[in-house]
């Protein structure tokens, strides 16, 4: 069976130097790092990482929980775990939700019998109390804002984000804006409603309950909320729509139905996917690649050197003005 120092020899690195990759030390460079993994799965070098990790009291897998693994927003989020999990050499564990309770508690309930060595959390329906309870049996990462609790978390401000956006729409003079959300429920929902009711009443326009779109999350929503725009009597002057892909989904519809965008209806999406860049979507950049890093980086960090105050860490977002609005 192979050794430490094989490893080395094979990779051409010192066995320092694979010592630390095997443990997940930040400070290798990429080329020495892919070295080694390439080394060690050359020699069949998994079960001598097994012993590493029992004695380390290390399962190297973390967890990700997540609504919907096919949603642009948490496929990108996803990317930048990635990226910084096969760094330092972890696998993933992803538990996808659909935000049923049941599949959350059990991927809490994976990490306090000690099968995976944290868990990040992407969004999620339990209530924060319920994080709080398994506090104890490993670190998790929320990627929200969380005031009330003594999490890690690193987040965007969904409420500012919202109220940039509306106020552009309001310094181009409209007064009958709506929103379209993937849930009302949800922290992050809660904040975007909040900015919605706060900017609105500066200006004296009124919040319409029925100018709320709900469910909206892929390319095919956006052709229901033009045909409920159509339907209705006294109609929004401007949409933000919390996902590119249904804002590209209004706007292509509305091209379809000789609906003039942004004449008749402006449209501000968000997240920057790169089908608003082709359509000339205005949108709020979301940096979701990012979050995903900088998630696992401060979980990894906790991992290896213990868990001494509450840290939190906010992401800017960014106002893109395109075509549609």
């Amino acid at each position: 069976m192979a050794n430490i120092r094989d490893l080395a020899k094979e990779a051409g690195v010192s066995v320092a130097t694979v010592s630390r990759v095997l443990n997940g030390h930040p400070y290798v460079s990429e080329e020495k790092r892919k070295a080694v993994w390439e080394a060690v799965e050359k020699l069949n070098y998994s079960k001598n990482i097994q012993a590493v990790h029992l004695a380390k009291g290390r399962t190297a897998i973390v967890g990700v929980m997540l609504p919907y693994i096919h949603h642009p927003y948490f496929s990108a989020v996803i990317e930048g775990i990635s990226k910084e999990a096969l760094r330092y050499g972890y696998q993933l564990l992803l538990f996808q939700t659909n935000y049923e309770v049941e599949r959350e508690l059990e991927a809490l309930e994976r990490l306090r019998m000690r099968q995976m060595d944290g868990l990040i959390v992407c969004s999620h329906e339990v209530d924060w109390e319920v994080f709080d309870a398994y506090q104890e049996d490993g670190p998790i990462v929320l990627c929200e804002q969380v005031e009330r609790y003594d999490f890690f978390t690193v987040y965007i401000d969904h409420y500012q984000a919202f109220v940039r956006a509306l106020r552009y729409l309001i310094k181009k003079g409209h007064r009958r804006i709506g929103y379209c959300i993937g849930r009302t429920t949800g922290p992050n929902s809660q904040a975007r409603a909040a900015a919605y009711q706060d900017v609105l009443r500066e200006v004296g326009a009124l919040p319409r309950r029925q100018w709320v779109f709900d469910g909206c999350l892929f390319l095919e929503d956006g052709k229901r909320v033009m045909e409920q725009w159509i339907a209705m009597e006294e109609r929004p002057s401007a949409l933000l729509v919390t996902s590119d892909q249904v804002a590209a989904g209004i706007v292509l519809h509305a091209r379809r139905i000789g609906v003039r965008i942004p004449d008749e209806l402006a449209v501000i999406g968000f997240d920057n996917d790169p089908l608003a860049e082709m359509l000339g979507i205005t949108t709020v950049a979301l940096p979701h690649f990012t979050l995903g890093e900088r998630a696992f980086r401060l979980l990894h960090h906790w991992l290896e050197t213990g868990r001494v105050a509450r840290k939190q860490e906010e992401l800017p977002a960014q106002l893109l003005v395109r075509d549609t609005a």
